[in-house]
Protein backbone atom coordinates (compact mmCIF):
# COMPACT_ATOMS: atom_id res chain seq x y z
CA UNK A 1 0.00 0.00 0.00
CA UNK A 2 3.13 2.34 0.90
CA UNK A 3 5.39 1.02 -1.57
CA UNK A 4 6.54 3.86 -3.95
CA UNK A 5 7.27 2.41 -7.52
CA UNK A 6 7.77 5.37 -10.59
CA UNK A 7 6.13 4.74 -13.43
CA UNK A 8 6.12 6.51 -16.88
CA UNK A 9 2.77 6.58 -19.35
CA UNK A 10 3.04 8.36 -22.41
CA UNK A 11 -0.84 7.36 -23.60
CA UNK A 12 -4.19 8.33 -22.56
CA UNK A 13 -7.21 5.44 -22.73
CA UNK A 14 -8.72 7.86 -25.52
CA UNK A 15 -5.07 8.18 -27.44
CA UNK A 16 -4.73 4.54 -27.38
CA UNK A 17 -8.19 3.83 -29.06
CA UNK A 18 -7.42 6.04 -31.84
CA UNK A 19 -4.29 4.77 -32.46
CA UNK A 20 -6.10 1.58 -33.07
CA UNK A 21 -9.11 2.64 -34.92
CA UNK A 22 -6.93 4.52 -37.20
CA UNK A 23 -5.26 1.17 -37.71
CA UNK A 24 -7.82 -0.54 -38.13
CA UNK A 25 -8.94 1.41 -40.87
CA UNK A 26 -5.36 1.29 -42.51
CA UNK A 27 -5.89 -2.65 -42.58
CA UNK A 28 -9.43 -2.10 -43.90
CA UNK A 29 -8.99 0.61 -46.46
CA UNK A 30 -5.26 -0.07 -47.57
CA UNK A 31 -4.66 -3.65 -46.65
CA UNK A 32 -1.61 -5.56 -46.34
CA UNK A 33 0.45 -7.22 -49.33
CA UNK A 34 0.88 -11.19 -48.89
CA UNK A 35 3.39 -12.80 -50.96
CA UNK A 36 3.00 -16.43 -49.78
CA UNK A 37 0.08 -17.61 -51.82
CA UNK A 38 -0.31 -20.66 -48.84
CA UNK A 39 -0.31 -17.33 -46.63
CA UNK A 40 -2.96 -15.50 -48.77
CA UNK A 41 -4.94 -18.58 -48.74
CA UNK A 42 -5.53 -18.47 -45.17
CA UNK A 43 -6.33 -14.99 -45.55
CA UNK A 44 -9.21 -15.76 -48.09
CA UNK A 45 -10.34 -18.89 -46.22
CA UNK A 46 -11.72 -16.39 -43.56
CA UNK A 47 -12.68 -13.41 -44.99
CA UNK A 48 -12.74 -14.72 -48.76
CA UNK A 49 -10.81 -13.99 -52.06
CA UNK A 50 -9.47 -10.10 -52.34
CA UNK A 51 -10.29 -8.33 -54.84
CA UNK A 52 -6.64 -7.58 -55.71
CA UNK A 53 -4.34 -10.17 -56.09
CA UNK A 54 -1.76 -9.80 -53.83
CA UNK A 55 -3.64 -6.95 -51.88
CA UNK A 56 -5.21 -8.46 -48.54
CA UNK A 57 -7.68 -5.99 -46.13
CA UNK A 58 -8.07 -6.78 -43.33
CA UNK A 59 -11.68 -6.84 -41.15
CA UNK A 60 -11.49 -4.99 -37.94
CA UNK A 61 -13.58 -8.72 -36.17
CA UNK A 62 -10.88 -11.14 -37.34
CA UNK A 63 -8.56 -8.17 -36.04
CA UNK A 64 -10.92 -8.48 -32.39
CA UNK A 65 -10.74 -12.35 -32.67
CA UNK A 66 -7.27 -12.21 -33.15
CA UNK A 67 -6.54 -10.29 -30.17
CA UNK A 68 -8.51 -12.41 -28.31
CA UNK A 69 -7.05 -15.45 -28.96
CA UNK A 70 -4.03 -15.19 -28.27
CA UNK A 71 -2.20 -15.98 -25.28
CA UNK A 72 -1.29 -13.06 -22.56
CA UNK A 73 1.13 -14.77 -20.94
CA UNK A 74 4.15 -16.23 -22.07
CA UNK A 75 6.66 -18.70 -19.91
CA UNK A 76 9.89 -18.82 -20.93
CA UNK A 77 12.53 -21.30 -19.41
CA UNK A 78 16.49 -21.58 -19.92
CA UNK A 79 17.78 -24.11 -21.79
CA UNK A 80 18.28 -26.42 -18.91
CA UNK A 81 14.06 -26.21 -18.60
CA UNK A 82 13.96 -24.25 -15.19
CA UNK A 83 11.59 -21.22 -15.94
CA UNK A 84 13.63 -18.16 -16.54
CA UNK A 85 10.96 -15.09 -17.20
CA UNK A 86 7.74 -14.99 -17.63
CA UNK A 87 6.37 -12.53 -20.39
CA UNK A 88 2.90 -10.65 -19.26
CA UNK A 89 0.65 -9.17 -21.39
CA UNK A 90 -0.64 -6.55 -19.02
CA UNK A 91 2.85 -4.98 -19.10
CA UNK A 92 3.10 -6.14 -15.07
CA UNK A 93 6.19 -7.98 -15.24
CA UNK A 94 9.74 -5.87 -15.53
CA UNK A 95 11.47 -5.19 -18.54
CA UNK A 96 14.16 -7.86 -19.49
CA UNK A 97 16.89 -7.36 -21.50
CA UNK A 98 19.05 -9.12 -24.54
CA UNK A 99 22.56 -8.64 -25.81
CA UNK A 100 22.35 -8.73 -29.77
CA UNK A 101 21.68 -8.54 -33.28
CA UNK A 102 22.78 -10.00 -36.13
CA UNK A 103 26.29 -7.02 -36.71
CA UNK A 104 28.78 -8.02 -39.58
CA UNK A 105 31.24 -6.96 -37.32
CA UNK A 106 33.07 -7.26 -34.08
CA UNK A 107 35.35 -4.24 -32.31
CA UNK A 108 37.63 -5.98 -30.30
CA UNK A 109 38.08 -4.31 -26.92
CA UNK A 110 41.64 -5.79 -26.99
CA UNK A 111 42.80 -4.41 -29.81
CA UNK A 112 40.63 -1.34 -30.49
CA UNK A 113 40.14 -2.60 -34.52
CA UNK A 114 36.55 -3.35 -35.88
CA UNK A 115 36.88 -7.19 -37.85
CA UNK A 116 34.90 -8.95 -39.69
CA UNK A 117 32.09 -11.60 -37.04
CA UNK A 118 33.76 -14.73 -37.14
CA UNK A 119 32.47 -18.04 -35.42
CA UNK A 120 34.93 -17.42 -32.54
CA UNK A 121 33.11 -13.66 -31.57
CA UNK A 122 29.46 -15.50 -31.74
CA UNK A 123 31.04 -17.37 -29.31
CA UNK A 124 32.40 -14.94 -26.82
CA UNK A 125 29.93 -12.37 -27.11
CA UNK A 126 27.43 -15.43 -26.10
CA UNK A 127 29.63 -15.64 -23.23
CA UNK A 128 29.53 -12.47 -22.10
CA UNK A 129 25.65 -12.09 -22.29
CA UNK A 130 25.70 -15.26 -20.26
CA UNK A 131 28.09 -14.13 -17.62
CA UNK A 132 26.56 -10.63 -17.06
CA UNK A 133 24.00 -10.80 -14.54
CA UNK A 134 21.78 -7.98 -16.48
CA UNK A 135 20.75 -9.25 -19.30
CA UNK A 136 18.29 -12.03 -19.13
CA UNK A 137 18.39 -13.17 -22.79
CA UNK A 138 20.79 -13.74 -26.11
CA UNK A 139 19.78 -12.09 -29.07
CA UNK A 140 21.74 -13.64 -32.29
CA UNK A 141 24.71 -11.66 -31.40
CA UNK A 142 26.25 -11.37 -34.99
CA UNK A 143 26.56 -12.76 -39.02
CA UNK A 144 29.64 -15.23 -39.29
CA UNK A 145 31.57 -14.35 -41.83
CA UNK A 146 34.14 -17.02 -41.94
CA UNK A 147 31.81 -19.94 -42.65
CA UNK A 148 29.50 -19.82 -46.15
CA UNK A 149 25.85 -18.38 -45.99
CA UNK A 150 24.60 -22.18 -45.71
CA UNK A 151 26.15 -23.09 -42.82
CA UNK A 152 26.97 -19.53 -41.20
CA UNK A 153 23.65 -19.07 -39.68
CA UNK A 154 23.34 -22.87 -37.48
CA UNK A 155 26.95 -22.63 -36.59
CA UNK A 156 25.81 -19.49 -34.95
CA UNK A 157 22.69 -20.74 -33.67
CA UNK A 158 25.01 -24.05 -31.80
CA UNK A 159 27.46 -21.76 -30.93
CA UNK A 160 24.92 -19.32 -28.93
CA UNK A 161 23.53 -22.75 -27.71
CA UNK A 162 26.71 -24.35 -26.11
CA UNK A 163 27.93 -20.74 -24.57
CA UNK A 164 24.89 -19.71 -22.62
CA UNK A 165 22.11 -21.79 -20.44
CA UNK A 166 19.90 -18.52 -20.87
CA UNK A 167 16.92 -18.34 -23.38
CA UNK A 168 17.92 -16.91 -26.61
CA UNK A 169 15.79 -14.86 -29.76
CA UNK A 170 16.85 -16.44 -33.15
CA UNK A 171 17.49 -14.22 -35.86
CA UNK A 172 18.49 -16.08 -39.03
CA UNK A 173 19.53 -13.91 -41.90
CA UNK A 174 19.93 -16.48 -44.77
CA UNK A 175 15.98 -18.09 -45.18
CA UNK A 176 17.42 -21.36 -46.24
CA UNK A 177 19.31 -21.89 -42.53
CA UNK A 178 15.67 -21.31 -40.79
CA UNK A 179 14.13 -25.31 -41.01
CA UNK A 180 17.91 -26.20 -40.39
CA UNK A 181 18.62 -24.27 -37.22
CA UNK A 182 15.46 -25.44 -35.81
CA UNK A 183 16.28 -29.32 -36.58
CA UNK A 184 19.59 -28.17 -34.97
CA UNK A 185 17.63 -27.21 -31.39
CA UNK A 186 15.09 -30.23 -31.94
CA UNK A 187 18.21 -32.98 -32.07
CA UNK A 188 19.83 -30.43 -29.00
CA UNK A 189 17.09 -30.19 -26.79
CA UNK A 190 14.01 -32.67 -27.65
CA UNK A 191 11.82 -30.66 -25.32
CA UNK A 192 12.24 -27.50 -26.83
CA UNK A 193 8.27 -26.49 -27.49
CA UNK A 194 7.13 -28.10 -24.35
CA UNK A 195 9.64 -25.73 -22.31
CA UNK A 196 11.00 -23.33 -24.43
CA UNK A 197 13.93 -21.70 -24.67
CA UNK A 198 14.54 -19.92 -28.14
CA UNK A 199 12.44 -17.38 -29.55
CA UNK A 200 12.69 -17.34 -33.23
CA UNK A 201 12.35 -13.42 -34.37
CA UNK A 202 10.62 -12.39 -37.72
CA UNK A 203 9.63 -9.13 -39.60
CA UNK A 204 7.33 -7.90 -42.46
CA UNK A 205 8.60 -5.74 -44.89
CA UNK A 206 7.60 -1.87 -43.80
CA UNK A 207 5.20 -0.79 -44.90
CA UNK A 208 2.36 -2.82 -45.14
CA UNK A 209 4.37 -6.26 -46.56
CA UNK A 210 3.63 -10.01 -45.13
CA UNK A 211 6.58 -11.50 -47.03
CA UNK A 212 7.61 -14.54 -47.92
CA UNK A 213 9.98 -14.99 -45.90
CA UNK A 214 8.46 -14.26 -42.99
CA UNK A 215 5.31 -15.70 -43.21
CA UNK A 216 7.56 -19.35 -43.85
CA UNK A 217 9.17 -18.81 -40.84
CA UNK A 218 6.20 -17.99 -38.46
CA UNK A 219 4.47 -20.98 -40.22
CA UNK A 220 7.46 -23.25 -39.21
CA UNK A 221 7.63 -21.54 -35.55
CA UNK A 222 4.03 -21.99 -34.74
CA UNK A 223 3.86 -25.63 -36.26
CA UNK A 224 6.59 -26.85 -33.70
CA UNK A 225 5.12 -25.04 -30.69
CA UNK A 226 7.46 -22.20 -30.45
CA UNK A 227 6.53 -18.89 -29.32
CA UNK A 228 7.55 -15.68 -31.54
CA UNK A 229 8.14 -12.66 -32.08
CA UNK A 230 6.77 -10.18 -34.66
CA UNK A 231 8.62 -6.69 -34.69
CA UNK A 232 8.95 -4.60 -37.78
CA UNK A 233 11.30 -1.67 -38.40
CA UNK A 234 10.23 0.96 -39.34
CA UNK A 235 12.02 4.59 -40.47
CA UNK A 236 9.85 7.77 -39.99
CA UNK A 237 10.40 9.95 -43.76
CA UNK A 238 11.09 6.76 -45.40
CA UNK A 239 9.39 3.64 -44.82
CA UNK A 240 7.01 5.01 -42.50
CA UNK A 241 5.06 8.73 -42.60
CA UNK A 242 7.67 11.30 -41.35
CA UNK A 243 5.44 12.16 -38.58
CA UNK A 244 5.38 10.09 -35.23
CA UNK A 245 1.64 9.62 -35.35
CA UNK A 246 2.09 8.59 -38.61
CA UNK A 247 4.71 6.19 -37.52
CA UNK A 248 3.25 5.03 -34.74
CA UNK A 249 -0.09 4.19 -36.80
CA UNK A 250 1.14 2.17 -39.85
CA UNK A 251 3.82 0.52 -37.38
CA UNK A 252 0.14 -0.77 -35.09
CA UNK A 253 -1.63 -1.47 -38.22
CA UNK A 254 1.44 -4.05 -39.16
CA UNK A 255 1.51 -5.54 -35.89
CA UNK A 256 -2.12 -6.05 -35.94
CA UNK A 257 -1.56 -7.99 -39.70
CA UNK A 258 0.85 -10.21 -38.42
CA UNK A 259 -1.14 -11.10 -35.18
CA UNK A 260 -3.94 -12.19 -37.30
CA UNK A 261 -1.78 -14.51 -39.35
CA UNK A 262 -0.15 -16.34 -36.48
CA UNK A 263 -3.49 -16.73 -35.19
CA UNK A 264 -4.96 -18.00 -38.81
CA UNK A 265 -1.79 -20.30 -38.02
CA UNK A 266 -2.88 -21.55 -34.88
CA UNK A 267 -5.54 -20.14 -32.56
CA UNK A 268 -3.90 -20.12 -29.71
CA UNK A 269 -0.24 -19.76 -30.88
CA UNK A 270 1.93 -17.68 -28.13
CA UNK A 271 3.27 -14.26 -30.23
CA UNK A 272 4.82 -11.23 -29.30
CA UNK A 273 4.68 -7.99 -30.85
CA UNK A 274 6.67 -4.96 -30.94
CA UNK A 275 8.05 -2.09 -33.47
CA UNK A 276 11.50 -0.56 -33.70
CA UNK A 277 11.13 2.67 -34.69
CA UNK A 278 13.85 5.25 -35.68
CA UNK A 279 14.11 8.28 -37.70
CA UNK A 280 15.67 8.34 -41.44
CA UNK A 281 18.92 11.17 -41.79
CA UNK A 282 17.33 12.36 -45.01
CA UNK A 283 20.97 14.05 -45.62
CA UNK A 284 23.16 11.03 -44.79
CA UNK A 285 20.69 8.42 -45.93
CA UNK A 286 21.14 6.64 -42.89
CA UNK A 287 18.80 5.45 -39.40
CA UNK A 288 19.17 6.85 -36.30
CA UNK A 289 17.53 6.31 -32.67
CA UNK A 290 16.22 9.76 -31.49
CA UNK A 291 14.31 10.92 -28.42
CA UNK A 292 11.36 10.94 -30.37
CA UNK A 293 11.66 7.40 -31.66
CA UNK A 294 12.25 6.51 -28.46
CA UNK A 295 8.61 7.88 -26.93
CA UNK A 296 7.62 6.01 -29.71
CA UNK A 297 8.60 2.37 -28.37
CA UNK A 298 7.04 3.12 -25.08
CA UNK A 299 3.93 3.91 -27.22
CA UNK A 300 4.39 0.87 -28.70
CA UNK A 301 4.34 -0.85 -26.09
CA UNK A 302 1.24 0.58 -24.53
CA UNK A 303 -0.68 -0.35 -27.52
CA UNK A 304 0.44 -3.62 -27.59
CA UNK A 305 -0.12 -3.96 -23.57
CA UNK A 306 -3.69 -2.75 -24.25
CA UNK A 307 -4.34 -5.64 -26.50
CA UNK A 308 -3.11 -7.62 -23.45
CA UNK A 309 -0.05 -9.21 -25.82
CA UNK A 310 3.76 -9.71 -24.78
CA UNK A 311 5.59 -6.90 -26.09
CA UNK A 312 9.15 -6.53 -27.33
CA UNK A 313 10.93 -3.14 -28.25
CA UNK A 314 14.09 -1.66 -28.81
CA UNK A 315 17.31 -1.45 -26.87
CA UNK A 316 17.98 2.17 -28.20
CA UNK A 317 21.52 0.82 -29.73
CA UNK A 318 23.30 1.62 -32.80
CA UNK A 319 23.87 5.30 -32.73
CA UNK A 320 27.09 5.29 -31.38
CA UNK A 321 30.72 4.57 -32.60
CA UNK A 322 31.39 1.88 -29.87
CA UNK A 323 31.00 2.51 -26.23
CA UNK A 324 31.04 6.00 -26.33
CA UNK A 325 29.46 9.55 -25.35
CA UNK A 326 27.42 9.42 -28.16
CA UNK A 327 25.54 5.73 -27.75
CA UNK A 328 25.50 6.42 -24.29
CA UNK A 329 22.82 9.54 -25.07
CA UNK A 330 20.12 7.20 -26.33
CA UNK A 331 21.09 3.75 -24.09
CA UNK A 332 20.59 5.76 -20.94
CA UNK A 333 17.68 7.00 -22.20
CA UNK A 334 16.05 3.71 -23.53
CA UNK A 335 17.32 1.49 -20.59
CA UNK A 336 15.88 3.60 -18.00
CA UNK A 337 12.48 4.29 -19.92
CA UNK A 338 12.21 0.86 -20.40
CA UNK A 339 12.54 0.05 -16.94
CA UNK A 340 9.92 2.27 -15.97
CA UNK A 341 7.35 2.53 -18.60
CA UNK A 342 5.44 -0.73 -20.45
CA UNK A 343 8.36 -1.98 -22.33
CA UNK A 344 8.56 -6.13 -22.40
CA UNK A 345 11.17 -7.63 -24.26
CA UNK A 346 14.56 -5.27 -24.69
CA UNK A 347 16.79 -6.87 -27.30
CA UNK A 348 19.64 -5.84 -29.10
CA UNK A 349 22.23 -4.10 -26.85
CA UNK A 350 25.35 -3.45 -27.73
CA UNK A 351 25.32 -2.77 -31.41
CA UNK A 352 27.45 0.42 -32.57
CA UNK A 353 27.68 1.85 -36.17
CA UNK A 354 23.69 1.81 -36.81
CA UNK A 355 24.08 -1.75 -35.75
CA UNK A 356 26.64 -3.11 -38.00
CA UNK A 357 29.38 -3.72 -35.87
CA UNK A 358 29.13 -5.64 -32.09
CA UNK A 359 30.73 -3.81 -28.90
CA UNK A 360 31.56 -6.05 -26.18
CA UNK A 361 32.62 -2.58 -24.60
CA UNK A 362 28.53 -1.42 -25.18
CA UNK A 363 27.26 -4.56 -23.75
CA UNK A 364 29.49 -4.28 -20.18
CA UNK A 365 28.60 -0.16 -20.12
CA UNK A 366 24.97 -1.54 -21.01
CA UNK A 367 25.16 -3.86 -17.97
CA UNK A 368 25.73 -1.26 -15.82
CA UNK A 369 22.64 1.00 -16.91
CA UNK A 370 20.29 -1.31 -16.85
CA UNK A 371 21.64 -2.05 -12.96
CA UNK A 372 21.22 1.69 -12.39
CA UNK A 373 17.40 2.11 -13.94
CA UNK A 374 16.29 -1.12 -12.11
CA UNK A 375 17.71 0.41 -8.98
CA UNK A 376 15.66 3.55 -9.91
CA UNK A 377 11.93 1.57 -11.04
CA UNK A 378 12.23 -0.91 -7.95
CA UNK A 379 11.41 2.62 -5.59
CA UNK A 380 10.85 2.05 -1.98
CA UNK A 381 8.82 1.59 0.93
CA UNK A 382 6.95 3.97 2.73
CA UNK A 383 6.07 1.58 5.89
CA UNK A 384 6.31 2.85 9.13
CA UNK A 385 9.32 0.48 10.01
CA UNK A 386 11.37 2.09 7.15
CA UNK A 387 10.56 5.62 8.19
CA UNK A 388 12.53 4.97 11.66
CA UNK A 389 10.87 7.12 14.39
CA UNK A 390 12.63 5.50 17.06
CA UNK A 391 15.91 6.09 15.49
CA UNK A 392 14.89 9.73 14.97
CA UNK A 393 13.52 10.60 18.58
CA UNK A 394 16.79 8.66 19.93
CA UNK A 395 19.46 11.24 18.12
CA UNK A 396 17.02 13.97 18.15
CA UNK A 397 17.96 17.61 16.71
CA UNK A 398 21.80 18.09 15.51
CA UNK A 399 22.89 14.56 15.70
CA UNK A 400 23.76 12.00 13.09
CA UNK A 401 22.57 8.43 11.55
CA UNK A 402 25.79 7.30 11.59
CA UNK A 403 25.56 4.78 13.94
CA UNK A 404 21.56 4.41 14.09
CA UNK A 405 19.75 1.09 13.80
CA UNK A 406 18.16 1.48 10.17
CA UNK A 407 22.07 2.61 9.07
CA UNK A 408 23.24 -0.38 10.65
CA UNK A 409 20.81 -2.26 8.96
CA UNK A 410 20.67 -1.04 5.40
CA UNK A 411 24.00 0.70 4.87
CA UNK A 412 25.24 -2.09 2.84
CA UNK A 413 22.22 -1.06 0.21
CA UNK A 414 22.97 2.43 -0.02
CA UNK A 415 26.80 1.45 -1.40
CA UNK A 416 27.72 3.22 -4.36
CA UNK A 417 26.79 -0.13 -6.92
CA UNK A 418 28.37 0.75 -10.10
CA UNK A 419 29.52 -3.02 -11.66
CA UNK A 420 32.32 -0.93 -13.65
CA UNK A 421 33.37 2.24 -11.85
CA UNK A 422 34.98 2.68 -8.26
CA UNK A 423 33.66 5.70 -6.59
CA UNK A 424 36.73 8.30 -6.42
CA UNK A 425 37.60 11.35 -3.82
CA UNK A 426 39.13 13.98 -6.27
CA UNK A 427 41.90 12.86 -4.00
CA UNK A 428 41.96 9.31 -4.61
CA UNK A 429 41.60 10.03 -8.48
CA UNK A 430 44.78 12.11 -8.37
CA UNK A 431 46.76 9.65 -6.81
CA UNK A 432 45.50 6.43 -9.07
CA UNK A 433 46.79 8.66 -11.54
CA UNK A 434 43.78 10.35 -12.86
CA UNK A 435 42.21 6.69 -14.85
CA UNK A 436 39.67 7.82 -17.63
CA UNK A 437 36.62 6.30 -17.61
CA UNK A 438 37.05 4.64 -21.08
CA UNK A 439 39.94 2.74 -19.55
CA UNK A 440 38.80 1.39 -16.95
CA UNK A 441 35.56 0.16 -18.91
CA UNK A 442 37.71 -1.27 -21.78
CA UNK A 443 39.78 -2.96 -18.98
CA UNK A 444 36.68 -4.23 -17.32
CA UNK A 445 35.60 -5.53 -19.80
CA UNK A 446 38.47 -7.09 -21.31
CA UNK A 447 38.84 -8.42 -18.09
CA UNK A 448 35.51 -10.43 -17.95
CA UNK A 449 36.25 -11.84 -21.95
CA UNK A 450 39.36 -13.46 -20.42
CA UNK A 451 37.66 -15.22 -17.41
CA UNK A 452 34.26 -16.25 -19.18
CA UNK A 453 32.37 -18.99 -17.31
CA UNK A 454 30.85 -21.58 -19.78
CA UNK A 455 28.15 -24.18 -18.88
CA UNK A 456 29.66 -27.48 -17.99
CA UNK A 457 28.22 -28.96 -21.18
CA UNK A 458 29.64 -26.49 -23.68
CA UNK A 459 32.12 -29.70 -25.41
CA UNK A 460 29.20 -31.77 -25.39
CA UNK A 461 26.98 -29.47 -27.32
CA UNK A 462 29.78 -28.57 -29.89
CA UNK A 463 30.56 -32.28 -30.39
CA UNK A 464 27.10 -33.11 -30.59
CA UNK A 465 26.05 -30.44 -32.86
CA UNK A 466 28.74 -30.50 -35.18
CA UNK A 467 28.21 -34.49 -35.36
CA UNK A 468 24.42 -33.68 -36.84
CA UNK A 469 25.44 -31.08 -38.78
CA UNK A 470 28.44 -33.90 -40.62
CA UNK A 471 31.11 -31.01 -39.60
CA UNK A 472 33.31 -33.61 -37.76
Amino acid sequence: MFDLKPTLTVMTDEQRNKVHTDALFILEDTGVVVDDQGARQRFEKAIGKSRDDHRIRIPKDLVQWAITAAPSDIQIYDRLGRPCFELKGDGTKEAVFGIGVTNLFYQDPFKNDIQPFHRHHMAAATGLGHNLDAFDFISTPGVIQDFPPETADILGVLEMVANTTKPLVMLISNSDCFHPSLNLLEHLNPDISARPFVIPYVNPITPLVLNAETTMKMDAAINRGLPLIFSNYGMSGATCPITPAGTLTLLTAELLAGLVYSQLVKEGAPIILGSLPAAFDMKNAGSFYSPATLLLNLACAEMVTAYNIPHCGTSGSGNGWGADLLASTTLCINHFSSCVGAAGMVPFVGGSFDSLVFSPELVVFSNDLIHQSRLFASGFSLEDENIGFSDISTIGPGGNFLLSKLTGKYFRDSQFSSTIWPFLTLDKWKKMGAPKADKILQDRTCNLLNTLSIPNDHNEIISKGEAFLGLM
